[in-house]
């Protein structure tokens, strides 16, 4: 890692990055390799938190599958072009060239064999190549316009000030405050006239309401599989009851949506809809146990965790032989296992979300090189812009894919 150079001449950069994470060290490792003079400014203390915790400390670094269907933004085309001209493929090869051992999972996720300060030691390595030079911890106390073209910004900061032709806004969103997450980017944004889309948690455990909560709260810790629906978001995989409401990775998935009813394309409702039966015809199932004499509860132990089969038929009144149903009670039972409807009363917010839906407005960026249309110099990457994506290393892709983009631009 370079250390901040001292000299009143080594003040000038071409590029400053704010934000030393995942996007702006692979901004900064771009433009350095391209000849530019970078400095990464981070106002923490150890590099790369959020890289070294995630993945269960090992870094779910991509996704062999990734598209547009699995972002979400105000603006859904926006990151159609830096993740087609950055694919996982190439984040692949990087990682290959490092000598990091990795290894797939379900749903195309990629892990580290290790950890996840491999990746973090990469991106430093990379940044080398490119000789970045780091202020950290370094705090930011404001930022200027300046009216000339080789210094088009200047900074004010606990190291001095600076000064830079290109600015990149690397500074990640809300999520996760106990590591050093700060709106810091939005203000920036709003500054120099940048609209943000309204931030809130994503990828976050929902809280269910005292009446609802009173019926599973002791199934806490229980899981099975299930699949998860709101809006356009469809997601099959397990589903976990808390002290506070659901979790696991089917609701993390369809939080972000839920969050996302008012973004246009999804049809606004207010609940989630839940298939207890994912991998089966429901009604062909209880057709053929009709005649039955066990009660309902038991005979969906079959097929569910006996405690919250019995919890979710006493729920309704429900828990009686399965033979004293006619066919139109039957149908109903059926179609609440398929599309058991709740209605979540919020989430457990940043402290325990993944990343931040929202952001900076990517209308007003260049979804070629995320610039700023109006304010010539000024880039915005990573999860402090309006680009969300799915559980399964899908944000780390889009920071990789924007931070390139940023990086061969800026």
């Amino acid at each position: 890692m370079s250390a901040l150079p001292h000299s009143a001449a080594s003040r000038h950069f071409d590029v400053i990055v704010i934000g030393g994470g995942a996007a702006g060290m692979m901004c900064a490792a771009r433009a350095g390799q391209r000849g530019r003079s970078v400095l990464i400014i981070d106002h923490a203390t150890k590099l790369a938190e959020k890289i070294r915790i995630s993945g269960g400390g090992r870094c779910n670094f991509t996704n062999l599958d990734v598209g547009i269907a699995n972002y979400l933004s105000r603006n859904p085309q926006f990151c159609r072009s830096a993740l087609s001209r950055y694919t996982p493929g190439h984040f692949i090869e990087l990682v290959r060239r490092h000598g990091i051992a990795w290894h797939e999972r379900e749903h195309g996720q990629l892990f580290c064999d290790d950890s996840a300060q491999d990746i973090i030691d990469m991106l430093r390595a990379e940044c080398g190549d490119g000789h970045v030079s780091w202020a950290m911890p370094c705090k930011l106390e404001g930022i200027e316009r300046s009216d000339g073209d080789a210094a088009r910004f200047v900074l004010a900061t606990s190291h001095g000030q600076f000064s830079c032709q290109s600015l990149v806004v690397a500074t990640g969103g809300l999520a996760i405050p106990k590591i050093g997450a700060s709106p810091l980017g939005y203000k920036i944004a709003e500054q120099f006239g940048l609209a943000v889309v309204a931030p809130k948690p994503a990828l976050v455990p929902l809280t269910l309401p005292p009446e609802e909560l009173a019926i599973y709260k002791e199934l806490a810790g229980m899981a099975f599989d299930a699949i998860a629906e709101c809006g356009a978001g469809h997601f099959r995989e397990n589903l976990l009851f808390t002290h506070r409401g659901l979790s696991g990775p089917v609701i993390l998935q369809v939080s972000s949506y839920w969050q996302a009813r008012d973004y246009g394309g999804d049809d606004g409702s207010s609940q989630i809809t839940i298939n207890l039966f994912p991998a089966q015809d429901v009604r062909q199932w209880l057709a053929e146990h009709a005649r039955s004499k066990a009660l309902l509860g038991n005979l969906l132990a079959e097929r569910l965790p006996r405690r919250f089969a019995h919890a979710w038929c006493d729920a309704r009144n429900w828990n009686r032989p399965t033979n004293q149903f006619n066919g139109k009670e039957l149908d109903a039972i059926a179609t609440a296992l398929a599309g058991w409807r709740i209605s979540p009363d919020g989430t457990l917010g940043y402290a325990k979300a993944e990343v931040t839906l929202g952001g900076v407005d990517t209308r007003a960026l260049s979804s070629k090189t995320m610039e700023a249309r109006e304010v010539p110099g000024l880039f915005f990457i990573g999860e402090v812009m309006d680009v969300t994506g799915h559980l399964g290393g899908y944000n780390f892709q889009w920071a990789w894919a924007s931070g390139h983009a940023a990086g061969l631009a800026a």
